[in-house]
Order: structure tokens, then sequence, then C-alpha cells
């Protein structure tokens, strides 16, 4: 089976741990395909879809997004980026705005007759970033019940709440340092993720190396169950 992976930078992988990569290992009798593009929200994904995901002839699409969408919406100083780096009119996308785009891409990629799966996707911020972004998460989930399409539930399944601390807003400040620390290829994660107090990531949402394994372990598992 060929398969698909759409979604943000934590599909992408380049900036910090790779999932797809260990996903890829764990899954050899399938054929794994990276779609993932960093700051992409639903709003990118659907947009991209015809280019970037369709031309492949995959059976199935495993799509993971929504801590863009959350970060824009929640976190009002990060919506310039949006706007300029990823063509979002408003700079933000709404809860609504997320529901409707995700089912959608949900149904385009049905009209195509390809498997969906959905991942709902983790963050370890900040105790009001896990919340912030499971109201996004309902939301897809949402979406996908609406057209039978299984879910996979990562924050629930990586995120300990015990470890969670409260944190200042994210701003243009941590998104200009991804891509400062990009240029430097910069990649001394396990340090910082001690520092800072984080488990599977090292600035609250990629993961390190190891966070990836964790992801993958539990992707493979659901689709071994989805496919079986």
């Amino acid at each position: 089976m060929k398969i698909v992976c759409l979604g943000d930078s934590l599909t992408w992988g380049g900036y910090g741990g790779n999932y797809v990569n260990e996903l890829a290992a764990l899954l050899p009798e399938h054929q794994i395909v990276n779609a993932g593009v960093g700051g992409n929200t639903v709003v990118n994904l659907l947009r991209r879809l015809e280019s970037d995901v369709l031309p492949h002839q995959p059976d199935a699409v495993f799509i993971m997004v929504g801590g863009n969408d959350a970060i824009s919406y929640h976190h009002p100083k990060t919506r310039s980026y949006y706007t300029k780096a990823q063509q979002i009119e408003t700079g933000f996308i709404s809860p609504e705005q997320f529901e409707t785009t995700y089912r959608e891409l949900l149904t385009q990629i049905r009209l195509a007759h390809l498997i969906a799966w959905v991942g709902l996707q983790p963050t370890e911020y900040s105790v009001s970033a896990v919340a912030e972004l499971r109201i996004f998460n309902d939301h897809a989930l949402n979406a996908a019940r609406a057209l039978t399409v299984p879910t996979l539930d990562l924050l629930d399944a990586i995120v300990k709440p015990q470890t969670l601390r409260e944190r200042d807003p994210i701003t243009m400040d941590f998104i200009l340092t991804i891509g400062q620390r990009e240029k430097h290829n910069w990649m001394d994660y396990e340090t910082v993720r001690a520092r800072d107090g984080f488990t599977y990531t090292f600035d609250g949402v990629h993961p390190t190396p190891a966070g990836a394994k964790t992801l993958a372990t539990l992707i493979a598992a659901f689709i071994g169950a989805q496919t079986a």
C-alpha cells in the first residue's frame, strides 16, 4: 500500500525528529510518502491536495494538522506570518473554518477513491496551548466522524498532563527562532528539551528524534489495525 502523510512541520520533519522516516522503517511492507510542509494550516493542505498528494496515486492518506491553525487563532502576534508565508488572508483560521475546510479535504480525498485517516495533533508547549489545540482537535474529530474516517488521538496518547506548565504566549520570536535554527543547521534538541522541561519535544511543538520514534510507533500501530 502507498500511504501519503499529509501535514505541517511535524510531518515534514526537517526541524526536529522525522516521524515519517521512522514510520517507513516500521512499515517496510508499505510505501510511505512525505507530503509535509512547515507552517501549513488545513487551508494549505486543501490547496496542496491536487499537486502534492494525488499525483502520487496513493492508496491512503494520513492527515495530521491543527497546530498552526490553533496558534494563528489563539496567538494574534503570529498572524503576520500566516498572512505572508502561508497566504491566509485573515492571518488566522477559526475553529469553524477549520472544521469546514477539514471536512472538504476529507471529502476530496474520498472523491479520489482514497482511504483517509486522521491524526489528532499533539502539543506540550503549555497548559493553555493544549487546551487551545484540543478545541481544534475536537473540530477535526467532528469532520472525521461525519465521513466515518478513523482517527488517532495523539494528544491524549503522548502528552502527559502532569508535566505541563504555563508559558508565555507564542509570538513571532518563536517562529523566527525556527527559521534561524534551520538556517544554521541547529540540532541540539536534547539539551534544549531538558533545559526547558519538555518530554517528547524540544520546544513544546516539534518532536525530538526520540519523540518522533514514539509518534511513529503509535501511528504504525494505528495503520496496522486499519489495514489488518
